[in-house]
């Protein structure tokens, strides 16, 4: 099946405390859709089925060997979901506090590219 991307959406997310890179990870994710409205996949293309659309995330964290992707993608509200978790991100100084769970004094950031992508046949059927 050959799928055009419909919308690309930038979030990046932060963990100030515990370096959590997947926590971070689902933090940017959610920045990333919290931007966008997708009305255009029903008024525009009519996807009647909003699960029958395709949904790709590439992370980029500073571990990403660490990144729990399936607690990433559980983030995505809809469609065929899929990830990629390539290395990049930021590590920071920050504080180290023991009773907010550090393990040492840093902040781990990650950055989320989200695109919505559309089966040709949507697409197609849509422009008739």
């Amino acid at each position: 099946m050959m799928w055009k991307r419909y919308i690309v959406e930038l979030g990046w997310g932060a963990d100030l405390h515990g370096q959590d890179v997947t926590k971070a990870a689902e933090r940017a994710v959610k920045d990333a859709i919290s931007k966008s409205c997708l009305c255009g996949l029903k008024e525009i293309l009519e996807v009647e089925d909003l699960n029958e659309v395709g949904v790709h995330v590439t992370i980029a964290a500073p571990y990403p060997e660490k990144v729990e992707a399936e607690k990433v993608m559980k983030v995505l509200p809809i469609g065929k979901k899929s990830i990629e978790i390539v290395k990049g991100g930021m590590e920071v100084p920050g504080l180290c506090v023991e009773e907010f769970g550090d393990l040492k004094d840093s902040i781990v950031i990650a950055n989320a590219c989200v695109e919505v992508k559309v089966s040709c046949e949507n697409f197609i059927s849509a422009k008739k």
